[in-house]
């Protein structure tokens, strides 16, 4: 690799930052509406559970297979926020078929749209972020990434649940569809110039375009990307169960307050993602990614330990709280410790697309493993069974996952000069 012109550090305006700031947020209020309002309203639509769940089961196999190809889409694209701007458009569309003809074909492929949309959408963002901000900051961006998305998601809920139930479950998704106004026009505020697009990709800022970026079969053989790969599934195949399993117990246990036990159960997390997301991105600079890798699992087999033994429904909502923990460490460890590992290799959107298949993989087999722990021996078992699959996830961790952070000389080259804080990435 031969450098033409020494490298130039990134210098994102305020301006781009504040609008990828919007635009993150928008994104988590758009997708919100794909989330348990479309059980809602096709059930008002006289849908039955069988074809209600043939579309969810359809859209979820979508979103698992069109990970890696969505990743590698965005490596291969030469403007992010074009393609993120097609994602979001795609998704507002699949919004409007869903209210306007909810008849089995058209919500089939609008929940097809859906799904393939997010599936470039994810990688579009973090690409976006990278190219911006560089290898350097991209912790601390990643971490402010978080915290909008969680602050969108959950201001979100709380709204068009008030729509649904003042107007009508259809108004969610002319809510959803709407949105799709102010985020473009917050998305043209990102300035397409500052997008490095060689960062973008995962390249550092001295290689050239015409470079061929690495095979995705060298990359598979890396151990710490197997090793990550591997405790990612883990994780989700640990993690996946325990909400859902969690609400039936509260359920059975206190039938009168479950809703709203369960609306705590996932607020409550949202807002720790928002208050130590970007502490957590701070942190992963300054110590490092492998100590926060560990104690996000090792919150995991403490909780399904917790949801084992504690039976007050209250109690249960407080042990709940650490996934809000485990879920501000992992929505930034996760893209950057994959920055990490393809760091100048023009596959970091690929490889995105590699472990959120893994992800996909674990949190489709999770419920099941569960259910059946549950019914044959009863919940307290089964959450004990995900714990213990939680505690190998720690203990591969431990044992096997090495620091991926780059060297202090690595990202003071791609800057330029020895690291120091700069105005950009203190504004990140």
């Amino acid at each position: 690799m031969t450098e033409t012109s020494p490298p130039s550090p990134p210098h994102p305006s305020r301006r781009s930052l504040k609008r990828l700031d919007w635009f993150v947020f928008l994104v988590a209020d758009v997708q919100t509406g794909f989330g348990p309002f479309v059980a809602v309203y096709l059930t008002t639509q006289q849908w039955t559970q069988i074809e209600i769940g043939l579309v969810l089961s359809i859209s979820g196999l979508v979103s698992l297979v069109g990970q890696i190809p969505g990743g590698a889409l965005v490596d291969r694209a030469r403007s992010e926020r074009v393609v993120a701007g097609v994602g979001v458009s795609f998704i507002a569309a699949s919004a409007l078929i869903y209210a306007l003809w909810p008849i089995f074909p058209a919500v089939l492929v609008a929940a097809t749209m859906q799904a393939a949309a997010s599936c470039v959408l994810g990688p579009a963002i973090a690409a976006i972020s990278l190219g911006l901000v560089g290898h350097a900051a991209i912790s601390v961006r990643f971490g402010r990434n978080a915290r909008f998305s969680s602050i969108g998601a959950g201001l979100s809920a709380a709204v068009m649940g008030a729509c649904g139930y003042f107007l009508s479950a259809q108004a969610v998704f002319f809510v959803t569809a709407a949105l799709l106004i102010p985020a473009l026009l917050v998305l043209r505020g990102v300035a397409a110039a500052e997008i490095d697009p060689e960062r973008a990709h995962g390249n550092l800022s001295a290689q050239r375009t015409g470079e061929a970026p690495a095979g995705l079969r060298d990359l598979l053989r890396k151990r710490p990307l197997q090793v990550f790969g591997c405790c990612i599934l883990l994780f989700h195949l640990a993690n996946a169960a325990m909400l859902p399993l969690m609400g039936s117990v509260l359920t059975t246990r206190s039938s009168q307050w479950a809703t709203v036990l369960i609306a705590a159960c996932m607020v409550g997390p949202q807002l720790i993602v928002a208050l130590f997301s970007p502490w957590v991105g701070r942190q992963a600079q300054r110590l490092g990614r492998r100590p926060l890798l560990i104690a996000g699992f090792a919150a995991l087999p403490v909780r399904g330990l917790l949801f084992a033994v504690v039976t007050d429904p209250y109690l249960l909502v407080a042990v709940q709280l650490l996934d809000g923990l485990t879920a501000a460490v992992f929505s930034v460890m996760v893209p950057l410790t994959v920055a990490d590992l393809t760091r100048g290799t023009g596959r970091f959107n690929l490889v995105q697309g590699v472990v959120g298949t893994m992800m996909g993989v674990g949190a489709a087999l999770s419920p099941t493993f569960a259910g059946t722990l549950s019914d044959a021996f009863g919940s307290p078992t089964a959450f004990l069974g995900l714990a213990a699959v939680a505690v190998i996830g720690f203990v591969t961790v431990c044992w096997l996952m090495p620091e991926t952070r780059p060297a202090d000389h690595l990202a003071g080259a791609e800057a330029g000069a020895a690291p120091r804080k700069t105005t950009a990435s203190l504004k990140v």
